[in-house]
């Protein structure tokens, strides 16, 4: 019979709250400059991983895999401490970095948001969005935060700015979000791949056998569809399956079992032959007719789990 190595269970996973709990870490402090304006800020991070931590095991004895750094001449592991960046500028030949040399490259641009322009915040396609982070009003910065912020709201602008982030500079967007401003990483535009290759049908309709009834039916089902947008009402349910399967596993006591492949689920037709009309027909027929008139107020997504979870043991 197995050994029991530990008896401690995972309660990490169980946790949901985004980390409103925990008290902030100032990643960042500086300033955001426009003009001659100049703002104090405080950068947050404003989002945070919620996957699965799942570690690497060795299949014959379940043991944890670790990460080692090692040298790549002598094979022998190296502390963290002995650890510098260094800039390969001829082979085998390196110029070392340290903090300072990232900081003294520019020291402005380590300092500062620098907005270099305002554009319309429907311009930006959502490929560009990155990572969030908030900004806070640092000592003194009150005031023209709270003017910046509302300039922005009420001409529906975004700035565009460059911001010095561990070692790296990024393009961003600082918009207006309720009370705070938000200061949003963009990709550059050489990050974003061409979808010139691919195969896209373009806005002849009827070349891409769309009718005028199929359209219209479809309008009418995004519109019963359509409800304001409430992001807390969403969850990762494919999580909280994977978990719920994790712990089916435990009380089975198959923690040491992989699982073989079983039964493929049935894969979906083809969209050459759906009967797309009758797909529609049947979608508003499910939700009471297809009327404007008939949708969800208030009601909860679909993809929200409804119940409660389960106690761990």
């Amino acid at each position: 019979m197995a050994k029991k190595r530990r008896t401690r269970r995972r309660t990490d996973l169980l946790d949901d709250s985004p980390g409103a709990d925990r008290a902030p870490r100032v990643l960042w402090k500086g300033a955001i400059t426009f003009g001659l304006v100049h703002i104090p800020v405080n950068l947050y991070p404003g989002a945070t991983a919620h996957a699965l931590d799942l570690d690497l095991l060795d299949k014959r004895d379940f043991a944890p895999i670790g990460y080692r750094r090692v040298n790549k001449r002598t094979g022998e592991e190296v502390a963290r401490a002995n650890i510098v960046k260094g800039y390969e500028y001829e082979d085998g030949e390196y110029v070392v970095l340290g903090d300072e040399d990232f900081r003294q490259a520019n020291v402005k641009a380590t300092q500062t948001v620098e907005i270099q322009a305002f554009v319309d915040a429907a311009e930006i396609q959502g490929y560009y969005f990155d990572s969030p982070y908030y900004l806070e009003p640092g000592k003194g910065g009150t005031k023209g935060y709270a003017l910046l912020r509302e300039t922005l709201r009420r001409t529906g602008r975004v700035g565009i700015a460059t911001v010095v982030l561990r070692g790296r500079q990024h393009l961003a967007a600082i918009m207006p979000i309720e009370r705070m401003l938000v200061l949003n990483t963009l990709r550059y535009a050489k990050e974003i791949r061409s979808a010139s290759r691919l195969a896209l049908p373009n806005g002849d309709l009827k070349g891409a056998g769309v009718t005028q009834k199929e359209l219209e039916m479809a309008e009418r089902l995004v519109a019963d569809m359509t409800e304001a947008w409430h992001p807390e009402r969403y969850r990762d349910t494919y999580r909280d399956d994977l978990l719920a399967r994790i712990e089916h596993k435990v009380k089975a006591g198959q923690t040491h079992v992989v699982s073989e492949p079983g039964d493929e689920a049935k894969p979906r037709e083809s969209a050459q032959v759906i009967d797309l009309m009758a797909a529609l027909k049947r979608s508003l027929d499910h939700r009471g007719g297809g009327a404007a008139t008939g949708r969800r107020r208030g009601g909860r997504a679909r993809n929200e789990r409804t119940e409660p979870r389960r106690k761990r043991a």
